[in-house]
């Protein structure tokens, strides 16, 4: 009999109505592991409710408290990071190597939370008039909704509540029903570091869910991490209702190789970059675009390292891991018999991989395309998959206006050893993450992760400073004390509390 997962409330499992539930699935082995039970509206005012409550009294919290907390998480965090990534791959299929990679860049994110206080810190001016100061502050906003997706269990929402919490903020989780568990256990390892019930709250669900974190009154903020037009959509109903949202996008990353580049390099960084966690990244690569007369070289070296690759269960050593659904691997290779009708060159046909596992997994090997042109489906519509598409021009000034062209922005990447064109590159793409030599440019935790174009709806990016702006709002106090108070003698040495 299937495991039963519930939702997080209030420090403890909240069963609610519990009258719909959801498969969940292993996508190496096509095996029901669980059943989740979908949230009815009630258990969405539950949940939002706790937080809500929770709020008054995390807000008031010390500074010095909130991070003590968030010390202890990280700790626990970090001597079970195999226990998770077990759960990720059992869930996504992502291959345990990569789900460790997962929860560290997460972890990340908990340690910048930790140093959160140097960037609450406010201003202050003496006698900004006659007797008259001023000073700043930065204060919670409230309860945060986060609306994570499925290629990400772990980092995606680490990405943001690690933040919103230090900040002072309580936080409601709806991860992807189709990855739940990493939800309830992050929730779980909150409890045992101390964070007071109803500060971190998990709601699984579906439309129901995620449209009452959109609408409820109480929520006042969204983040969201998804398919531009869910994000398009997610962005317009929140902010309809009121709420700061920050919601990120798709994307369509390219990486440009110039003439002058480390074709070893750039073929070993494409497989890297293209089906690493089966191409379902954000900031995957799916168009190497080959400038000048290196394309046959490049494909060629690609095509030897992508035959090599070996597909099955992520828990058996293998490279790339299975799709999430059927109905992902059904889409994937619906894109590739779309570029063979186009009459785009199927180098490597991933349809007919032999995976390494059992069972009925959803698994389509890495595919690689040459002669892609730009109005070909498999290079303008976001795959989502493992599949790599090889695009020819003959100048870099063909190569960025390729890009600069393309209605998504979130990721972009350049392989060159000439410094000059780097920096060019750098100065005039229209993408928000850019990298030199690395082919999946996803800032460190202290930088701010998020692309442009219709790869962002809303004015702040992730982490970093941006994130801890936006989950604090910022107040200015005017003040004129006519009379110095007198605090007593005290000889002990202050301490925080």
């Amino acid at each position: 009999m299937a495991l039963t997962l519930h939702h997080w409330r209030n420090g403890s499992a909240y069963e609610g109505i519990a009258d719909r539930f959801a498969d969940v699935t292993n996508p190496a082995t096509g095996e029901v592991t669980a059943q989740l039970a979908l949230a009815a509206e009630s258990d969405v005012n539950e949940i939002i409710g706790a937080a809500a409550a929770a709020f008054p009294a995390w807000r008031d919290t010390s500074l010095a408290a909130r991070t003590r907390i968030l010390f202890r998480f990280r700790e626990l965090l970090n001597e079970r990071k195999p226990e998770l990534a077990e759960i990720i791959t059992s869930e996504h299929g992502k291959v345990l190597s990569d789900a460790l990679g997962e929860v560290s860049r997460g972890q990340e994110v908990v340690e910048f939370a930790c140093g959160i206080a140097h960037l609450l810190k406010g201003g202050f001016t003496e006698n900004a008039s006659t007797r008259v100061d001023v000073h700043s502050v930065r204060q919670p906003f409230g309860v945060v909704g986060i609306i994570a997706p499925f290629n990400f269990p772990a980092m995606v929402p680490l990405w943001f509540f690690p933040i919103a919490i230090a900040a002072g903020n309580t936080v409601v989780l709806k991860p992807s029903e189709k990855v739940p568990s990493a939800a309830l256990w992050l929730a779980e390892l909150w409890k045992e570091a101390g964070l007071p019930d109803g500060v971190f709250n998990v709601l699984n669900g579906d439309k129901t869910a995620v449209e009452g974190l959109l609408t409820h009154p109480d929520v006042d903020s969204i983040s969201f991490v998804g398919s531009t037009p869910i994000a398009q959509y997610v962005y317009e109903t929140a902010a309809a209702h009121g709420k700061r949202v920050q919601a990120l996008g798709g994307a369509k990353n390219h990486m440009i190789v110039l003439p002058d580049a480390d074709l070893d390099l750039a073929a070993d960084q494409a497989i890297n970059a293209g089906f690493g966690s089966a191409g379902e990244r954000c900031m995957a690569i799916s168009a190497v675009v080959a400038v000048g007369n290196i394309a046959d070289e490049l494909v060629a070296k690609i095509k030897e390292r992508t035959l090599k690759l070996r597909t099955g269960d992520g828990t058996r050593g293998c490279d790339m891991g299975p799709l999430i659904t059927a109905q992902a691997q059904q889409r994937v290779s619906g894109y590739i018999d779309a570029g063979e009708k186009a009459g785009a060159s199927l180098v490597v046909d991933g349809r007919t991989v032999k995976p390494d596992a059992e069972g009925e997994g959803f698994f389509v090997g890495p595919t690689l395309f040459d002669h892609v042109a730009a109005d070909m489906s498999i290079y303008t519509n976001e795959i989502f998959g493992p599949v790599l598409s090889v695009v020819r021009v003959d100048s870099y000034d063909e190569a960025v206006k390729l890009i600069n062209d393309s209605p998504y922005g979130n990721g972009t990447a350049i392989f060159t050893n000439d410094g000059g064109a780097a920096r060019q590159f750098s100065n005039e793409i229209k993408v928000g993450m850019i990298g030199i030599n690395v082919p999946i440019p996803v800032p460190m935790a202290y930088y701010s992760f998020g692309g442009w174009k219709h790869s962002l709806f809303g004015d702040s990016h992730a982490h970093g400073t941006e994130g801890v702006h936006f989950f604090t709002r910022g107040k200015v106090i005017t003040s004129r004390w006519l009379d110095p108070s007198h605090g007593g003698i005290n000889l002990g040495f202050p301490q925080n509390a």
